[in-house]
């Protein structure tokens, strides 16, 4: 009776999807599957009775919002590519469990620029009328860009991505069972530019030479710091609390958890041993000086900027194409030098194992005695 009441109330609403929603949740509620009218007048004579007999009329007088509900008048809503949207925040709602503050901010715009960009060049259409052609100009206009140098074929393919992903979303869990034109529209992209290492020889005589950093905030200077021996992504740092810096025990470690944000896969959970200059010198001083770790920049995007404006601006950078993430690059390949086992080097990064995992994988002290080799 409480479900009914509630559906009636939202019956009432001037808004199109909330109507229209309130009207197969009351049918639902009475016993019946909400039926366009068209639908209702296919429906056996008798199938058509039963749902008039069950619309309520108190004093002779049919209930309207009843009647809607059971005979199917209340018509489909014309959802547009930004009502699309507005409905996937609410359909989509699991894939932002775990998030962060900023995390959630960086998923949602992209999402937003690509129904920007859609409506800017097709305007803002029903889903239900996108037509080929104009998922074909939307190309074009990528393709353009493209050819003027603009963009790279990744942008326009993040674009396309997250596009489709909302119309999908919503054609999906609102059961709308429209045949989207959305396949075949990727652009081939090029060789994927990565980060190149730090050479062993920068990384001593450059990043760790005496005051090379001192004009370097003190919590990115510790972070720039662990990641040499640690090769943690600078937003896996920026996320260490007290309870994740470990500095007690016979094996001092961080510990990489879901604290208040979500891990790019479960494989990224992991505990990574701290030797080096990770746990003397300046980083062990910036570590205590820390205790709850790095208030400054966590959940926030600011310290590979921070720290890459640092870097070039004195002359830290070993090529242009250089920057903080070179040294997670750097780590992974002086592991691989000094031969260290391949289910070793994915646990300490965080990656996928080829082949399925099994037993609990090296302890964290041999784990620590092999990085402590190739720690500077």
């Amino acid at each position: 009776m409480i479900e009914a009441w509630e559906a009636r109330l939202a019956g009432d609403s001037r808004d199109a999807e909330a109507r229209y929603e309130a009207a197969r949740d009351l049918a639902r509620v009475r016993g019946f599957r909400y039926l366009d009218a068209s639908s209702v007048a296919e429906l056996p004579v008798g199938d058509v009775l039963e749902r008039v007999e069950a619309i309520p009329a108190p004093a002779n007088q049919p209930d309207r919002v009843e009647a809607a509900a059971l005979l199917g008048t209340i018509p489909e809503p014309r959802i547009t590519v930004t009502k699309a949207l507005e409905l996937y925040w609410t359909l989509a709602r699991e894939k932002t469990f775990g998030k962060s503050e900023d995390q959630l901010r960086r998923w949602e715009a992209p999402r937003n620029k690509a129904i920007k960009n859609f409506v800017a060049v097709v305007g803002d259409k029903e889903i239900a009328n996108i037509t080929r052609d104009d998922m074909l100009d939307f190309r074009q206009h990528w393709l353009d860009r493209i050819e003027a140098g603009e963009v790279t074929a990744n942008s326009a393919n993040k674009d396309l991505i997250h596009l489709g992903d909302v119309l999908k979303t919503v054609n999906t869990m609102k059961r709308l069972g429209l045949a989207l034109p959305l396949g075949e529209l990727s652009f081939k992209e090029g060789e994927k530019k990565t980060r190149p290492p730090f050479s062993e020889d920068w990384i001593r005589t450059r990043l760790l030479a005496l005051g090379a950093l001192d004009g370097l905030n003190g919590q990115a200077r510790a972070l720039l710091l662990g990641m040499i021996n640690t090769g943690y992504r600078p937003s896996q740092g920026a996320a260490l609390t007290a309870e994740t810096i470990r500095l007690d025990g016979d094996v001092p470690h961080i510990s990489i958890e879901p604290e208040g944000r979500q891990l790019k896969s479960h494989y990224a959970r992991r505990v990574i041993p701290l030797t080096g200059v990770s746990l003397t010198g300046v980083s062990l001083e910036a570590l205590k000086q820390y205790p709850e770790g790095f208030p400054r920049y966590r959940n926030r995007a600011t310290l590979s900027a921070v720290v890459n404006k640092f870097l070039r601006a004195n002359g830290l950078l070993e090529t242009p194409r250089h920057s903080l993430y070179s040294l997670r690059h750097a780590f992974e390949d002086r592991m691989l030098a000094a031969g260290i086992d391949d289910r070793i080097r994915r646990d300490l990064f965080g990656h996928r194992l080829d082949r399925e995992r099994y037993g609990k994988g090296a302890s964290l002290e041999h784990v620590a005695e092999l990085v402590a080799r190739i720690a500077f």
